[in-house]
């Protein structure tokens, strides 16, 4: 009797996750377009956002290290500038696009072009080696290409210069994720814990991200009534705190995505996200009128299918040939969190002994 109700703990607090995981995602996409419409100053929020994740990831930081005891890991100038910095633009720059986007193009449009993400994170992987060649691998290359061409055809909503900002994101963010698995997964840098990798990231994205800001947005908002030019309190206050829901909903996305990883697998942060692009796009075209045709419609199932097949390939090939990349342990005693204990310390040693023989690999999603 007592197997069931593990099994229905652990299945309860999987759809918990993958719910919480949804929310934050789903949220900010709403959310991003939401404020375009009124706030057409992408990139500046995207500075608050990063702010904002920073401060947060190092109170995390100052939490997980008062709870270990043990200080958390700090990297020298050299392995800073030299090895982060390069991750730090990349994601500044897929980050900043994505957002840019929201300005032109509609929440559908978006999502379905931002799924060919996975082509350029498979192109990078093979570069740089994490990934194996394979001929099946051409499959899903046709079929997310041929997706995403039909996901563009004869669409009555397509804006070419927002589609070329997502378009150039998502080959941007085959290199930012490529390079933040390589990261992640040297030891010797000891960013394995994503809470440590934000809070490092941050201040480089932040710099990175300035200077394409001032040259775009700089002048026209220092002028504007939304923030600098304000007559009153009430719109200024308006401004920041509409603007904090987006800092608060980025971290809690990447948190979110730590978890459900840690206390679950990769696999299912893979499958979880492919059902939220299929929500995504249910909500954007009963809530915000987007228009599809039938052929965009298939070109994204197409789309999923190609991102489908390329799940279930690392899925069975990890477990036939053995993982071909270095495997962390998300199960160290760093990444357990008290939250998720049901009784206090019986808890945590519940938690440990249910998941002793759990090993996940960090994979790209």
């Amino acid at each position: 009797m007592a197997v069931p109700v593990q099994f229905l703990c652990r299945g309860i607090r999987t759809v918990g996750l993958v719910l919480l995981f949804y929310v934050f995602s789903i949220g900010i996409t709403f959310y991003n377009k939401w404020l375009m419409k009124g706030f057409h100053y992408p990139l500046f929020m995207t500075l608050v956002h990063l702010t904002i994740n920073f401060c947060l990831s190092a109170l995390t930081r100052r939490a997980m290290q008062c709870w270990a005891g043990k200080p958390r890991i700090v990297l020298s100038w050299r392995d800073y500038l030299r090895k982060v910095a390069p991750t730090a633009l990349a994601t500044a720059l897929d980050i900043g696009l994505s957002n840019w986007s929201f300005l032109f193009i509609t929440i559908s449009l978006y999502t379905m072009t931002k799924s060919s993400a996975v082509l350029f994170i498979l192109f990078f992987s093979l570069i740089f080696k994490l990934e194996e060649p394979n001929p099946f691998l051409i499959v899903v290359v046709l079929l997310i290409s041929s997706g995403l061409f039909m996901v563009t055809f004869k669409s009555t909503q397509f804006n070419l210069e927002g589609f070329i900002m997502v378009l150039l994101a998502s080959f941007i963010g085959g290199i930012r994720w490529t390079l933040t698995q390589v990261l992640m997964q040297k030891a010797e840098l000891g960013l394995q814990n994503p809470i440590d990798a934000m809070y490092h990231l941050q201040p480089l994205m932040f710099l990175s991200l300035f200077p394409l800001f001032l040259y775009n947005e700089g002048l026209s908002l220092s002028s504007s009534e939304k923030l600098f030019r304000v007559t009153e309190l009430s719109p200024l206050l308006y401004s920041l705190f509409t603007l904090s829901i987006g800092g608060l909903l980025a971290f809690g996305l990447g948190f979110s995505e730590f978890l459900l990883v840690s206390r679950t697998s990769s696999l299912t942060l893979s499958i979880s996200g492919i059902f939220k692009e299929v929500c995504t796009l249910f909500l954007a075209a009963t809530l915000m009128g987007d228009e599809m045709n039938t052929v965009n419609w298939l070109g994204f199932v197409v789309c999923l299918s190609g991102i489908s097949l390329h799940v279930g390939l690392k899925t069975y090939y990890s477990k036939n040939k053995g993982p071909s990349l270095r495997q962390l342990s998300s199960k160290s005693p760093e990444l357990e969190l008290p939250l998720l204990w049901p009784n206090g310390d019986k808890g945590k040693e519940s938690a440990a002994e249910e998941d002793e023989d759990e090993e996940q690999e960090i994979t790209l999603h």
